[in-house]
């Protein structure tokens, strides 16, 4: 027997909402308040919860959806862990003892800071708060954090002072965070101000290489960062589409499959 809509535990109600969000519906909080037969105000309360979580956007009467520009960085860390743990796992096996490695931000590189090769006398730079502390947690690792004003969404520095700190480096090999990856496009990001942060950090560096989960493969974003043959690796996932897969290749850039996630 179904339980009526009222019947529903409040965490279980803000869950379903959640799901609908996730889904990519726009969500009224009139509406909701009578399919879940409680007071708007408690649906109000769950919007606010799942806005401070960063899972929807709150508008007058209700919410709607998170795009890919507006997910902050605390939220997408959680998201497909077991998929960036593989893709992060396959790309530490590029690293050279001794280099000076460049992690930007964005959650897949953030699994790649916890799968640095021990004791290879690394130095990593990165203008990510979240991996600057992962990094932190590893004494073999010397740190070198830039500075700058954080940006919530994107989860690092991307200002002027940032892009100068990048610029007066020479950088190993860097790890492009992408926003969004194509044969014809390249890889793009959302931000315009993170677009330009990536470019210098190519641009002083003399390996690049991109992590990409599928869901990047073939989207596109409108602030162009570099074009296919200016990466010198891409590490996808190990069912990643064969035919964009291919195309990177023609490109001027390898392809580096990850295994199947645990």
């Amino acid at each position: 027997m179904i339980a009526p809509m009222n019947a529903t535990l409040p965490l279980e109600r803000r869950d379903l909402i959640a799901a609908r969000l996730a889904a990519g519906e726009p969500v009224s909080a009139n509406e909701l308040a009578a399919e879940f037969d409680v007071s708007e105000d408690a649906i109000r309360r769950d919007l606010r919860a799942l806005a401070a979580q960063g899972r929807c956007r709150r508008v007058y009467g209700g919410a709607l959806p998170m795009s890919p520009a507006t997910v902050p960085m605390a939220v997408r860390a959680d998201e497909g862990r077991a998929r960036k743990d593989a893709l992060a796992r396959a790309a530490a096996t590029t690293i050279q003892p001794g280099e000076f490695v460049f992690l930007d931000s964005g959650s897949t590189n953030l699994a790649l800071a916890r799968h640095l090769p021990q004791d290879s006398e690394l130095t990593v730079a990165t203008n990510s708060v979240d991996i600057a502390a992962t990094v932190l947690a590893r004494p073999d690792v010397r740190l070198v954090m830039i500075g700058g004003v954080v940006d919530p969404v994107v989860g690092g520095c991307i200002d002027a002072d940032a892009v100068q700190a990048v610029t007066r480096m020479n950088i190993d090999r860097c790890f492009v965070g992408a926003c969004a990856v194509s044969p014809d496009g390249g890889v793009s990001a959302f931000d315009a101000a993170d677009a330009a942060f990536k470019r210098a950090l190519a641009a002083a560096s003399r390996e690049r290489l991109v992590l990409a989960t599928s869901d990047k493969l073939g989207a596109r974003a409108p602030y162009r960062v570099v074009e296919v043959g200016g990466i010198g690796c891409f590490v996808l996932e190990h069912d990643a589409d064969r035919r964009i897969a291919s195309a990177l290749t023609r490109g001027g850039a390898s392809v580096l499959k990850a295994l199947r996630p645990d």
